[in-house]
């Protein structure tokens, strides 16, 4: 059996171990634990961010965060190395990727402002099920996506008829969610560029990408120590490491494996705008939690996940041949 290949792919594990060493013990932590790892700071981080938006604008908030991810993980991957050895392509995917990020958390950072944290998770999820729908081929499959699909429409709620315009921010920020799942699996799943090097070189794409937008509004920060400290915790906390942790899970899972996942994240925000923003849920929303979990503890894969090495071809993505 061909060795699997370590998905991250260091010179060295970054406090002077041998090479391979970290990717050894990458692999032996389940793909679905790092999962759930993201799925908890994918929200963890923007509800420390509400709390920010007292002192710093919506959309400086947004800048800070990719600014502050973009400039930790070049720190670590110094990507620049890896830019200059790519072909087109590769690097036009990576834009791309960049261009989804930079809109994506800007997006999300206007809709959390309006709405609360678990109807902004549901929406964002809608699309996405439609990602794990394409591969779907068994009624076990057909049983789950709709259980999630029941769960996430109980958890909308009323918000989104009581804010009409501010719908048009979540609707944007999901169909980008879903062109950042298509993306990122791309790139976690490439030969030309580990998934992390891939991750860094974007986030300082997007950095530059929302820069015009965002430089102004975030310049308040920049004369408030504890509003710059909680910026650059909050990217921490919103991009390094759910960012990270989705590609160490993307890089071993089928791509419809992992959008049916995420329909974890609104049962994720729900807890998370409790405990941090004291957004107690309706007993509509709580009853919606129950079935999207059913939907993902139901779900099963046509096979079990291997090493992208070993794995066959992923038929389900556009443009397959």
């Amino acid at each position: 059996m061909a060795k699997p290949r370590d998905p991250v792919r260091p010179a060295t594990d970054g406090a002077g171990a041998r090479p391979g060493q970290l990717g050894r013990v990458v692999e032996r932590v389940p793909p679905h634990a790092w999962f759930v790892v993201s799925a908890v700071f994918h929200y963890l981080g923007p509800a420390f961010a509400v709390l920010l938006f007292a002192r710093v604008d919506v959309l400086g908030v947004a800048w800070l965060r990719i600014a502050s991810a973009a400039l930790v993980l070049a720190l670590w991957r110094r990507p620049g190395r890896v830019w200059r050895t790519l072909d087109r392509g590769t690097r036009r995917l990576l834009v791309a990727w960049a261009t989804v990020l930079a809109a994506m958390n800007s997006c999300f950072y206007l809709a959390i402002d309006r709405l609360p944290l678990c109807t902004v998770a549901a929406v964002e999820f809608l699309p996405v099920i439609a990602l794990a729908a394409i591969a779907v081929r068994s009624a076990r499959n057909a049983g789950a996506l709709l259980a999630a699909v029941a769960g996430v429409h109980l958890l909308t709620d009323v918000h989104l008829a009581a804010e009409p315009v501010g719908l048009a921010f979540p609707a944007a920020n999901a169909l980008l969610f879903a062109g950042y799942v298509v993306l990122a699996h791309r790139v976690a799943s490439s030969g030309q560029v580990p998934g992390l090097d891939g991750l860094a070189l974007s986030m300082v794409i997007a950095s530059l990408i929302a820069l015009p937008i965002g430089l102004v509004p975030a310049a308040p920060a920049f004369v408030d120590p504890v509003a710059l400290a909680a910026g650059v915790g909050v990217g921490v906390a919103s991009s390094v490491i759910p960012y990270v942790c989705d590609q160490l899970a993307m890089a071993r899972l089928a791509r419809a494996t992992y959008a049916l996942m995420v329909s974890l994240l609104p049962a994720t925000a729900t807890v998370i705008g409790v405990v941090v923003l004291a957004q107690l849920p309706t007993a509509r929303e709580v009853l919606g939690v129950a079935p999207v979990v059913a939907g993902v503890a139901l779900y099963r894969p046509a096979r079990p996940p291997r090493p992208v090495d070993e794995r066959e071809p992923d038929t389900s993505r556009p443009g397959h041949t």
